[in-house]
C-alpha cells in the first residue's frame, strides 16, 4: 500500500501527453509556452499530491494546503487550455483526483461535478474547440476509483490504529495479572513463611524436633513459593480450592488459630471453584497478617464463600491490593465481594455469584 498507490497515481501523468502534444503542435508564441509549462507544472503538482498523501501518508482530515493546491491546479489547467483548448482539460481530471487525495472527505465528489460540467459547457461556447464529453467517464472513474483507495487507506489506519491499542491494553492486562498474581502469591506465602519461622523460633527451647519441622516446611513453602514465582510468570499456574482449603487449614494450625474449614467441595460448581481457591487464599492471609483472630469459620454453598473471624474487623482505611485482585477476579467471573464486620465485631469476607 504504501508504494503501490504512489506510484500508480504517478503513473495517471502519462494521461496529460495528449495534452502535451496539441500544445506541442500549436502554433510559436507565448500561448504555446504556458501551455507547456502549465502542463508540466500540473504534472509535477499532481505528483506531490500523490506521493505526499496517498496510502498510509495521508491522515484524517483536510490536507491543510488542500485550498491552495487545487487552486493552483485549476490556474495551470486554464493556462493549459492557450494552446492545447479543449484538450488542456483532461486537467480536470487531475485536479479531481487531487480534491480527494487533499480534501479526504465524501464532499470532494463534488469536484467531479464540477469538472464534468466545465468539460461539457466550455468547449461549446469557446469557438473552435472540439468536444470531449467522452472525457467526464475518465473524471467519474478515476475520481470514484481514487476515493475508494482513500477509504480503503483510511481504514487500513484505523485498523493499524486499533490494532496498536490491543496491543497496548494487552501488556497493561499482562502486567495487572503479573502484579496481582504475584501480591497474591507471595503475600500468602511469605505470611505462613513468617508465622511458621515464628513459630519455630518459640520451640527451639522447647520442641527442638518440632520446631526442625517446622523450619523444613517453611523451607518447602519458600520452594514452592519459588516454584508459584515462575508459573506465575509464565502464566501457567492454577490455584485449585482443595489446595487453599489444604492450606489454610495448615495455616491457621500452625498460627494457633481455631479454624472450621469445609471438607466437601461438590457443591461448589467447576466455574467458581478457582475464585473460591483465591477468596481462601485472601482470607486466610487477612486472618493470619491483619486479624489477630482466635477462631476462623470458612463456609461454603454452591454460590457463595465466605470467611469469618473474631479478629479486629474491617480496616479503616479500605481495602488493600489483595482485596482490590480478588474483586478484579470476581468481576471477570461474574460474582462480587463483599467486606463486613461480622456479629462477632470481627471481619467477614463474603464472595458470592452475581444474579
Amino acid at each position: 500500500m504504501r508504494v503501490v498507490g504512489p506510484v500508480m497515481g504517478i503513473v495517471w501523468v502519462v494521461f496529460l501527453l495528449p495534452a502535451w502534444q496539441s500544445a506541442w503542435d500549436a502554433p510559436q508564441g507565448i500561448e504555446r509556452i504556458l501551455s507547456l509549462a502549465a502542463i508540466a507544472g500540473l504534472a509535477l503538482t499532481f505528483g506531490w499530491v500523490v506521493v505526499t498523501c496517498a496510502g498510509p501518508r495521508g491522515g484524517p482530515g483536510p490536507h491543510p494546503a488542500a485550498a491552495r493546491v487545487l487552486a493552483v491546479e485549476l490556474f495551470l489547467v486554464g493556462l493549459a487550455t492557450l494552446a492545447a483548448e479543449s484538450r488542456g482539460l483532461v486537467g480536470l481530471v487531475f485536479v479531481s483526483v487531487s480534491a480527494i487525495f487533499l480534501l479526504r472527505d465524501p464532499r470532494a465528489l463534488f469536484v467531479p461535478l464540477f469538472a464534468a460540467a466545465v468539460i461539457l459547457a466550455v468547449p461549446r461556447v469557446v469557438p473552435g474547440w472540439d468536444t470531449i464529453d467522452d472525457l467526464i467517464v475518465s473524471v467519474f472513474l478515476a475520481s470514484v476509483a481514487v476515493f475508494g483507495f482513500t477509504q480503503l487507506a483510511a481504514r487500513n489506519r484505523q485498523l493499524a490504529i486499533a490494532q496498536d491499542e490491543v496491543a497496548v491494553l494487552a501488556v497493561e492486562r499482562e502486567r495487572e495479572r503479573i502484579a496481582r498474581d504475584m501480591h497474591d502469591i507471595l503475600g500468602h506465602s511469605l505470611t505462613v513463611i513468617s508465622v511458621k519461622a515464628e513459630l519455630a523460633g518459640k520451640l527451639f527451647d522447647v520442641d527442638a524436633e518440632r520446631a526442625r519441622a517446622e523450619i523444613a516446611e517453611v523451607q518447602g513453602l519458600a520452594r514452592a513459593a519459588l516454584a508459584d514465582v515462575r508459573a506465575m510468570v509464565s502464566g501457567t499456574r492454577a490455584v485449585t480450592l482443595a489446595g487453599e482449603l489444604a492450606g489454610a487449614r495448615q495455616a491457621f494450625d500452625a498460627a494457633g488459630i481455631e479454624a472450621q474449614v469445609p471438607g466437601a467441595l461438590d457443591q461448589v460448581p467447576d466455574d467458581l471453584r478457582e475464585l473460591f481457591a483465591w477468596a481462601v487464599r485472601e482470607g486466610t492471609t487477612n486472618v493470619l497478617r491483619h486479624a489477630a483472630a482466635s477462631h476462623v469459620q470458612i463456609t461454603m454453598t454452591q454460590d457463595t464463600l465466605v470467611v469469618d473471624d473474631d479478629g479486629r474487623g474491617p480496616a479503616v482505611a479500605g481495602p488493600g491490593n489483595g482485596l482490590n485482585g480478588l474483586t478484579q477476579r470476581a468481576r471477570q467471573a461474574g460474582a462480587r465481594v463483599e467486606v463486613a464486620e461480622n456479629d462477632k465485631g470481627g471481619y467477614r469476607l463474603t464472595v458470592t455469584r452475581a444474579r
